[in-house]
């Protein structure tokens, strides 16, 4: 007897390698997989501006790094004792103008740059719904705790999302020649817009999503959302909020993007990887002792191995 409905994830029409260098944005579904791909040794950048849920502010963010303009002072806000950006999470905050600046700037500097260079973009929207500052209509990334008078939260429409991702796509591919794009809707819900208007919300990122893969070259999409709310229904694939997927659930969601998108080559590798990263954590009772070094040493012999492909064990 069966007793669930495995969703089959079929290959991709493309494959990831080592050699790719891979944007992630959006929702904070991406912290999730950039993690796993960060740990099996994969070249990558992720969420440069923090996570960011909308599509409109996705589109504005990337636009910004293809400018690669500096913020400025005047586009950051003073609240009590910390200086913010309505375009970043507020990890990005701090309570030195000058310094906050700083580090907004040093991001977006290498992120652009590493844009630039991409093979791959992976995209995250996790709703369609979005923030204005009623004082100037400007959509926003993150309130920032601020007053819900301060902002129209409104939901951006069909249309709208893909005529703004067509613009935005049509520049990328000049920017980053070559560069592939793979959209996902993050299987988060968003239960403080209500039930339903998180179905319409997920239903309006759905569809537009399918609108542009079928009208853009080189873009895809890979099912994360119907994973998590058709494979794995079930309340135990979730966090203690019962908002959040489960560790074994993001588990169970990189077995299947790796099953899709890496070769068997890549897929050794990952492993490989993957184990190290398990011994490296690894906490010894004893450190000063020999069997421990000849352990590290062992460990550093493999480290070694694939020093062509990833520098990222080098500080560890």
């Amino acid at each position: 007897m069966k007793f669930r409905t495995e969703l089959f994830v079929p290959p991709g029409d493309f494959k990831i390698s080592h050699s790719d260098s891979v944007l992630m944005m959006g929702s904070c579904f991406v912290e999730n997989i950039s993690a796993k791909m960060s740990g099996a040794g994969f070249n990558i950048d992720a969420n440069p501006f923090g996570a960011v849920y909308n599509p409109l502010s996705l589109s504005l963010n990337l636009n910004r790094l293809m400018d690669g303009k500096p913020y400025a002072g005047s586009e950051l806000f003073r609240d009590k004792d910390l200086f913010h950006s309505f375009a970043h999470h507020s990890r990005f905050s701090g309570t030195n103008l000058s310094e906050t600046l700083e580090k907004i700037n040093l991001r977006l500097e290498h992120s652009s740059a590493f844009l630039r260079k991409s093979t791959l973009l992976v995209i995250t929207f996790g709703t369609s719904f979005v923030y204005r500052l009623q004082e100037t209509g400007a959509v926003i990334s993150n309130c920032h705790k601020l007053p819900a008078h301060l902002f129209i939260h409104e939901r951006m429409c069909l249309d709208d999302i893909v005529t703004e991702w067509n613009n935005l796509i049509g520049r990328l591919k000049k920017f980053a020649p070559g560069i592939k794009i793979l959209f996902t809707v993050s299987p988060l819900r968003y239960l403080k817009d209500g039930f339903h208007e998180n179905q319409l919300s997920k239903a309006t990122l759905l569809l537009a999503i399918e609108k542009l893969i079928r009208e853009t070259p080189d873009a895809y999409y890979f099912p994360s959302y119907e994973i998590v709310m058709d494979d794995l229904r079930d309340y135990r694939f979730y966090a203690e909020d019962l908002i959040h997927p489960s560790s074994q659930a993001i588990d169970y969601i990189w077995e299947k993007f790796s099953d899709a998108y890496f070769d068997e080559e890549t897929q050794k590798i990952v492993r490989e990887f993957e184990s190290i990263e398990r011994a490296l954590n690894h906490k010894p009772f004893y450190p000063e002792s020999e069997e421990y070094k000849s352990f590290i040493k062992k460990i550093e012999e493999r480290k070694n191995k694939y020093s062509y492909i990833c520098t990222q064990f080098k500080s560890k």
